[in-house]
C-alpha cells in the first residue's frame, strides 16, 4: 500500500513540474510590452515590413499590357488582360499587404523609443534613429505603391488612401475615408524628410571620425560604435540614397497626367529635382553605368559580388544567389523551359534601327521581310528572335511554324505565342538538362540607376523643354542621348533622328517613354506606365508568323480594358466592409 502511495505522489509531482508541457507558458506568448526588452522582437516588426515590398521578387505584369503575352491560360495576367479584371479579382493588388506593412511600422514608430537595443547609450540612440529612419522610409515607400494601385478618381475627387499614423487596436476606428491623393502624397513627402533626418545618405563603414554626423560627434561617438549601428551590416537597408529614389518615384507618379490632370509643371519640377538630387552625387550623365543595358548577365560582375556591395547599375536590390527559376519558366522547350513569357512584336517594333531611327521611319532602312538585320543591339539582349541563338549551348531557337522542334509558334503549349521568347533576365548559362542541370547566381534589383535617368529625363522634358537643363547641369535630351549611345544607337551616323527631334517636346516625349518602355522592360513598369500617362491600354498583342521565310503579321490576344481601368479599383471586400470607402469609377 505504501509503494502504491509513493508511486501516485511521485505521479503528481511529475505532472506538476510539467505543467507548461500540458499548458503554454504564458512567457511563450509575446506583446508589445515584451518588444522593450527584446529588441530583437522590435526588430521583426521591420523585417515583416521588408518582406511585404512588392519589389521583392518578379510579378512580370508586362504579359497584361501591349508587350508580352503568356503561354498558360491560367495565368493572372492573361485573365486580367482579357476582361475579367475586377476588384474582387485583382492580381495588382497592394492593398492588403501595404497597409499590413504600414500597421507594423506604426506599431514599431510608437514604442522603438522605449525599446533598449544596446547598453552603451550612443550606440543605442543610433540604432533607435536608424529604425526610426527606416520606418519612415517604409511607409513612405508602401505609401507609393498604395498611391500606384489604388489611388484613382471617386465622385469628382482624385483620392488617395487612408492615412494611418499610428497603430491600429480593437478599438480603432477602422471605417475610414480616403484621403486626398495629394493629402497622400503630402504624407509620403513628410515621412521621407523625417528619415532623410534620421539616416546617413549610404550605409557602410567609414575610418574617417570626421564622416560621423555632428549630432553623434557632439555625444563622443567614434567610428566603431558608427560602424556598429550604419556600417557594412546594414547595407541594403533603407538609406537616405533609397528614399531619395522613392521620393523619386512618387513624385513622376504625382506629375503624370492620369495623377496631375491639371497638368501642373511644378510637380514635373519636383520630379526632375528628385531625381537630380541622387544623379548628382555620381557625376551626373556620367555616373551612367556603361555595362548597365545587360546587367543580368554581366557574368563575372554577378559572380563577384559580396558583402551587401552594387554593382554601378544598381541602387538598391534584394539578396543575390544561385537559382535557375527564371530560365525554367521562360527558356523554350528545346532548353528544357517552359517559354511563359513570349515578348510581342509590339514590343519587338519598340526597337529603333541601329542608325536611331524608328522602324516605320522612311530613313531607317528597315526590311519586313529581314526584320532583324540592323537593329538596336538592346533587341538581341532582350528577346530570342527566330533563328537566335541561346542557352549554355548556343543552340539555334528556330519560332517558325514550319521549324522543326517544339519551339516553333504554337507548336506545344510550352511553346511560343508570338514568335518570340524572353531572353532577358536569363543568364544562358544555366543548364536545364536533366542530366547535367545547374543554377547561376541571380539578382533582383529594387531600384536602377537607369530608373532615375529616365525619371529625370521625362519630368525635365516637360518641365524645361528637352534640351534646358534646369538647375542640374544637364537636359532630357542629353540624358536620353547617352541611353542611346550606351545601347549602342547612331555611333556611326550621330543618332540624326534624336537629332532631328531634339526642339520637339512632343516628339521627345514619345521617345523618352519608348526609351522607357525598352530599357525597363519586363522589370515590372510598362502596366503603369501606361496608366499614369492616361495612354491607350487595349491595343491588340501580336506576333510573328514566319513560313518559308515569309514575315506575316498577327494578332494574338485582344487587350480588353476601359477607360477607367487607368485606376486600379479599391478592394471589392474592403468596401464591403467599410462604407466610407468610396470606390474609384466604374468598378
Amino acid at each position: 500500500m505504501n509503494i502504491k502511495l509513493l508511486f501516485f505522489f511521485g505521479v503528481i509531482l511529475m505532472l506538476s513540474g510539467c505543467q507548461d508541457l500540458i499548458d503554454p507558458a504564458i512567457e511563450n506568448i509575446q506583446g508589445r510590452e515584451d518588444m522593450l526588452e527584446r529588441p530583437r522582437l522590435a526588430q521583426g516588426l521591420l523585417i515583416n515590413a521588408y518582406l511585404r515590398i512588392p519589389t521583392n521578387g518578379w510579378s512580370f505584369s508586362e504579359m497584361a499590357t501591349d508587350d508580352a503575352v503568356s503561354n498558360e491560360p491560367s495565368n493572372g495576367f492573361l485573365n486580367m488582360a482579357t476582361g475579367q479584371w475586377a476588384s474582387n479579382s485583382n492580381p495588382v493588388e497592394q492593398w492588403t499587404g501595404a497597409q499590413s506593412a504600414i500597421q507594423y511600422l506604426n506599431v514599431m514608430l510608437e514604442d522603438v523609443d522605449s525599446v533598449d537595443f544596446a547598453v552603451d547609450p550612443i550606440v543605442n540612440q543610433m540604432f533607435v534613429d536608424r529604425l526610426k529612419g527606416e520606418s519612415y522610409g517604409l511607409r513612405a515607400l508602401f505609401m507609393y505603391y498604395l498611391l500606384q494601385a489604388h489611388g484613382g478618381m471617386a465622385d469628382g475627387q482624385l483620392l488617395g488612401v487612408p492615412i494611418l499614423t499610428v497603430p491600429q487596436d480593437v478599438e480603432s476606428e477602422f471605417n475610414l475615408p480616403r484621403n486626398t491623393f495629394e493629402e497622400c502624397m503630402n504624407q509620403l513627402y513628410a515621412d521621407a524628410e523625417r528619415a532623410l533626418d534620421l539616416l546617413p545618405m549610404d550605409l557602410g563603414n567609414i575610418t574617417d571620425p570626421y564622416l560621423i554626423p555632428s549630432k553623434y560627434a557632439d555625444l563622443g561617438a567614434e567610428t566603431g560604435q558608427y560602424n556598429r549601428v550604419f556600417g557594412d551590416d546594414a547595407i541594403q537597408l533603407v538609406s537616405g540614397r533609397i528614399v531619395r529614389a522613392v521620393m523619386a518615384q512618387a513624385a513622376l507618379l504625382a506629375a503624370s497626367p492620369a495623377f496631375n490632370p491639371g497638368g501642373d509643371v511644378q510637380k514635373w519640377q519636383i520630379a526632375a529635382d528628385h531625381a537630380a538630387s541622387i544623379l548628382n552625387t555620381i557625376g551626373g550623365i556620367s555616373g551612367l553605368a556603361p555595362n548597365g543595358v545587360t546587367w543580368f548577365t554581366n557574368t563575372s560582375e554577378l559572380n563577384a559580388i559580396g558583402g551587401g556591395v552594387n554593382p554601378a547599375e544598381i541602387l538598391w536590390r534584394t539578396s543575390i544567389g544561385p537559382s535557375n527559376n527564371l530560365e525554367r519558366d521562360n527558356y523554350p522547350p528545346t532548353l528544357f523551359g517552359n517559354g511563359l513569357i513570349n515578348p510581342t512584336q509590339n514590343f519587338v517594333n519598340a526597337f529603333p534601327m541601329a542608325n536611331g531611327y524608328p522602324v516605320d521611319s522612311q530613313q531607317s532602312g528597315y526590311n519586313p521581310q529581314d526584320p532583324y538585320t540592323g537593329r538596336d543591339p538592346r533587341l538581341g539582349h532582350f528577346v530570342v528572335v527566330n533563328g537566335s541563338t541561346a542557352g549554355p549551348n548556343n543552340s539555334v531557337i528556330t519560332t517558325a511554324v514550319d521549324g522543326g522542334n517544339n519551339d516553333a509558334l504554337n507548336r506545344v503549349e510550352t511553346s511560343t505565342r508570338t514568335g518570340y521568347y524572353l531572353r532577358k533576365l536569363l543568364r544562358q548559362d544555366v543548364n536545364l538538362n536533366p542530366n547535367s542541370t545547374n543554377e547561376q547566381v541571380h539578382m533582383k534589383p529594387r531600384i536602377r540607376y537607369t530608373e532615375i535617368f529616365l525619371i529625370y529625363a521625362e519630368a525635365a522634358n516637360e518641365a524645361y523643354g528637352p534640351t534646358s537643363s534646369g538647375a542640374a547641369g544637364y537636359s532630357a535630351y542629353d540624358v536620353i542621348k547617352a541611353i542611346r549611345q550606351r545601347a549602342g544607337i547612331g555611333l556611326e551616323n550621330g543618332d540624326p533622328y534624336l537629332e532631328s527631334i531634339k526642339s520637339d517636346q512632343s516628339a521627345m516625349r514619345e521617345l523618352i517613354r519608348n526609351e522607357r518602355r525598352i530599357e525597363l522592360s519586363f522589370e515590372g513598369f510598362r502596366f503603369w506606365d501606361l496608366r499614369r500617362w492616361d495612354a491607350n491600354l487595349s491595343e491588340t498583342a501580336q506576333g510573328i508568323t514566319i513560313e518559308e521565310g515569309e514575315h506575316e503579321l498577327m494578332n494574338v490576344e485582344n487587350r480588353v480594358y476601359n477607360d477607367y481601368m487607368i485606376y486600379g479599383p479599391v478592394p471589392y471586400s474592403e468596401t464591403l466592409k467599410f462604407s466610407e470607402l468610396k470606390q474609384n469609377n466604374g468598378w
